[in-house]
């Protein structure tokens, strides 16, 4: 196998003996030598010369042509810089393929840096984002779009959850914002116009309320007669007492179902930031056991309460009384009696914690994820044996939302649940009685 170094060695060798012997013969050898060495520099330094040329003239020239080991250096140079230049051919299609698959999304899309400024954006950015080609590339995003909410959420650096918000352009459009990090320090900007969902869901919610609305009048009158054919005492009334008893609990549950469906679409439709006043939730929690007791009754369940006196909330007080009361009197329905129901309010430095804990049937971990859809049921047969409607904690979810909170739930079948609500820290009003006031 041909090495060009092994050559370049005997080559040099050669010179350095042939100016040697050259010197030996006239007597002047370390004149030869020296002369020698010096051709052999100038040689090596004039194709240092045509390499750095030519190495700043790539673009135009092909490497020079060169004997011995210098050929090979710019042999091997030259195709490091065709590879390169093959590479960065492709880089650049696949680069112009992507910019073209991005630009025809009809999403809109946003190429931010570290500190969020704009790199690149598609055709879709300049329509809903109101963004310009030549003038915002290189700005902070967060300097062009000025809504507090989106300020709040790049600055935030959560991204676990979309963010909709109006559109900054003004119009009734709504965007669903999700920011996706990538690669180097690159964050990746999607806008969705999700407005059309959002008038189809307020459509739902309209219906529901307004068919719920129409369904409590004709309930009530059925309910009040079927009252008063059940008081009755005559013969017929003893004759169909069990047809009457059985009509009025499914109209009560008729009844509890409508409730719990105006209360969603109130809890859907009302902005509750607004809403938020002191709540003392120590006395909320008092009331709901005691009527936790009340339906407990004969099955003698042991419910013990645990208070933070002093822990009281921002948030409306209708709202977290439903998620406190559905979370207890599930609990109640379906511990079996006798079992044992632990009730706790406290908190921490990270927030305020509602936690109910019981000794129940227990929950499999496939049902734990759909628990929170409405009129999701582990066992529709026992739910509607107790009286559930199949919407409470559909109703506690809604009703934590309304105050950025969040539910967490453990299970194990034949060991009882853990569901705990949790506040955020900038919700909690730490309450002292007016005497504890005076006398600090």
């Amino acid at each position: 196998m041909h090495n060009p170094w092994i050559a370049e060695v005997w080559r040099t060798g050669l010179i350095l003996f042939a100016a040697l012997l050259l010197g030996v013969f006239v007597g002047q050898t370390m004149l030869f030598l020296l002369i020698a060495v010096s051709a052999l520099l100038a040689w090596h330094l004039y194709h240092l010369y045509r390499l750095e040329r030519w190495y700043r003239n790539r673009k135009r020239f092909h490497p020079p042509q060169a004997g011995g080991i210098w050929g090979e250096v710019y042999y091997h140079i030259y195709q490091l810089q065709q590879r390169n230049r093959r590479r960065k051919r492709k880089l650049s299609r696949m680069l112009n393929r992507f910019n073209e698959s991005t630009s025809a999304m009809p999403d809109a899309t946003v190429v931010l840096t570290a500190d969020n400024r704009i790199e690149w954006f598609n055709t879709a950015a300049r329509d809903y984002l109101g963004l310009r080609p030549k003038q915002d590339v290189g700005q902070r995003i967060d300097n062009l779009i000025r809504h507090p909410r989106f300020v709040q959420y790049l600055q935030a650096n959560d991204f676990r959850q979309p963010l909709e918000m109006p559109s900054p352009m003004g119009g009734d459009q709504v965007f669903s914002i999700r920011v996706v990090p990538y690669g180097k320090q690159r964050r990746l900007l999607l806008v969705r116009d999700i407005t059309r969902l959002k008038r189809l869901e307020r459509v739902r919610q309209d219906f529901v309320a307004n068919v719920s609305h129409e369904l409590r009048t004709p309930l009530t009158v059925i309910a009040g007669y079927l009252e008063n054919m059940g008081d009755a005492e005559d013969a017929c009334a003893t004759r169909w007492g069990k047809g009457i008893a059985q009509m009025q609990d499914q109209t009560r549950r008729m009844i509890r179902i409508v409730e719990d469906l105006l209360m969603l679409s109130r809890m859907e439709a009302d902005d509750r930031e607004g809403h938020r006043s002191p709540v003392a939730v120590p006395a909320i929690l008092a009331s709901v056991v005691e009527e936790a007791r009340a339906i407990s009754g004969s099955d003698g369940h042991q419910i013990e309460l645990s208070c933070d006196s002093h822990l009281w909330l921002k948030g409306e007080e209708k709202v977290l009384y439903s998620v406190f009361s559905n979370l207890v009197f599930n609990a109640v329905r379906y511990t079996p009696p006798g079992g044992h129901i632990r009730i706790r309010w406290f908190r921490d430095e990270a927030g305020a914690y509602f936690e109910v804990e019981d000794t129940g049937i227990g929950i499999s971990p496939q049902h734990l994820p759909r628990l929170v859809e409405r009129f999701y049921r582990v066992d529709p047969g026992r739910s509607r044996e107790h009286g559930g409607t199949g919407l409470g904690l559909a109703i506690v979810k809604h009703g934590l939302e309304c105050h950025a909170a969040r539910l967490e739930i453990e299970s194990q079948v034949g060991e009882g649940s853990r569901f705990r609500a949790v506040f955020p820290a900038d919700l909690i009003i730490d309450h002292q009685p007016a005497e504890a006031a005076l006398e600090s």
